[in-house]
């Protein structure tokens, strides 16, 4: 009896989530099983613009399903869950990481357009309680795109970008092939990885990237968009009151206001408030390097390198000069002109065609600041690469909106890095993640800004530019944004 009051406890305080066009909802528990203290949630999961496909980039987009939960309406802690037991819906492939931490959920075949899965059950291993026990339950999801395992090719070219990588030995047009997740020496000389040095940013040139550095060869998944306004305060509104003020973005350390500053629309009065936005799927700016870790240690996540980070913009293809994520150098220069601004429905109503489209200094004219995620994509006349921005993958906004920060190979901080992912717990005074050897939360020491933002030249928004490889820079400012990946299952 004790288990069928709990049970029914959970329906009650059950409720959904949403985060960009992404959609969880008609949750509930199902299936109580009270010998070995697991219970199905139960859910629908929609998402707009979904794909699998067979040729070409041979890949899909997913979402990165995980729960959280309080007991007593105490502190919220990550829900662990096991594939067995759990049960896809019909079109639909469930895939929970041996950790336990989440679950990818994708097409079952190849297709494109909107999806709904209904009724997916994963199970949930709620452990022991007490027969009063009040327990509130979230689930929540991210969109993600998969990159296959694959050899690739990462900087060279005939282009001017600053301090890109080149085949060790070879000029700086050589680009080099990455074949295997092996042991990479950076070194000038036949063989190994090399990447000039125009600037002191671009790193210290030297040092081996272990077998457990992500290079990109193996397969993994990217967030689809750099993460949002309301992604931001789906983690914030789950911490507690002392966690809040260390994470708070509107603080003298961050944005220093509550009023929209640089298109960031994020406000906090304080105390047990929960924080707010009226730009939910905007790029979030502002935010720390502590912030950033933390976010990813909270879903379970980790950094995207940025060897992956090239890898996720040109798939396997050689560097051309100059290009951009969307595979060439052709770029918009009109002062783009935006309406619905704040809304899901934002756009750009002057995207130009047979070009690339992005947010630089060229084209954000009187904006300042971010525009939502996908905004190209939805705004664009004809649906190919350049138009919409997009990269080989399908991932969007790689170059420009909101800098890219990746883990860096030029710091000795960076290559320490072993992939490992967040278990979904953060520091419980701070709220600051706690995964060993990812970049350092304080100086940002390991990160390297990729890709550029709204307020940069064309210079800076280009794949193998490395201008800022190894820039230390710990706080948060308008321009920096970033995207979470998770190594494939």
């Amino acid at each position: 009896m004790k288990k069928i009051t709990l049970i029914l406890l959970l329906f009650c305080f059950a409720f959904s989530t949403k985060a960009n066009n992404i959609r969880v909802s008609n949750i509930s528990l199902e299936n109580l099983n009270d010998v070995s203290n697991w219970v199905h949630v139960e859910f629908d999961l929609a998402w707009d613009n979904s794909w699998r496909i067979s040729s070409g980039p041979s890949n899909w987009d997913a979402a990165w399903v995980f729960i959280k939960y309080r007991v007593n309406n105490g502190a919220w802690t990550h829900g662990i869950i096991s594939q067995a037991n759990s049960v896809a819906s019909p079109g639909a492939a469930l895939e929970v990481t041996s950790d336990g931490i989440g679950a990818l959920v994708y097409r079952d075949g190849d297709g494109s357009g909107n999806v709904n899965f209904q009724n997916m059950q994963i199970r949930w291993n709620f452990g022991s309680t007490d027969t009063n026990d009040i327990i509130d339950i979230q689930v929540y999801a991210i969109e993600m795109v998969y990159v296959p395992e694959g050899a690739f090719y990462v900087g060279g070219t005939t282009g001017d970008e600053a301090n890109k990588f080149h085949s060790g030995g070879f000029s700086t047009s050589s680009s080099f092939r990455i074949i295997s997740e092996n042991a990479l020496t950076i070194a000038n000389s036949a063989g190994n990885l090399y990447y000039t040095a125009t600037n002191s940013n671009g790193g210290d040139q030297t040092g081996v990237l272990q077998t457990t550095f992500p290079k990109g060869f193996g397969a993994f998944y990217s967030m689809k968009y750099e993460v949002s306004e309301s992604q931001w305060l789906a983690f914030f509104n789950s911490l507690t009151e002392l966690q809040k003020v260390n994470k708070d973005i509107t603080d003298a350390d961050h944005k220093n206001s509550d009023a929209v500053v640089s298109r960031n629309t994020i406000s906090w009065t304080g105390g047990t408030a929960s924080a707010t936005t009226t730009a939910p799927d905007r790029a979030v700016s502002y935010l720390s390097v502590a912030d950033m870790n933390a976010y990813m240690d909270w879903t379970g996540l980790r950094p995207l390198t940025e060897l992956e980070y090239e890898k996720a913009c040109r798939g396997p293809i050689l560097p051309k000069p100059g290009e951009f994520a969307w595979g060439s150098a052709n770029i918009a220069s009109n002062d783009y002109t935006l309406v619905n601004s704040g809304f899901s429905s934002e756009r750009i109503t002057n995207t130009e065609i047979n070009t690339g489209n992005a947010l630089y200094s060229i084209t954000n004219g009187t904006l300042n600041g971010p525009v939502r995620n996908g905004i190209f994509a939805a705004s664009a006349v004809n649906n190919n690469r350049e138009e919409t921005g997009g990269s080989y993958y399908g991932i969007m906004e790689m170059s420009g909106n909101l800098y890219e920060r990746c883990v860096s190979v030029g710091t000795s901080q960076g290559r320490s890095f072993t992939g490992l992912h967040g278990n979904g717990i953060v520091s419980s005074t701070t709220g600051n993640g706690t995964v060993s050897n990812w970049p350092d939360n304080t100086t940002g020491d390991g990160y390297s800004f990729r890709g550029g933002s709204w307020l940069n030249g064309a210079d800076f928004i280009r794949v193998s530019d490395r201008f800022d490889g190894a820039s230390l820079i710990g706080t948060g400012n308008n321009r920096l944004g970033f995207r979470a990946a998770r190594t494939a299952p």
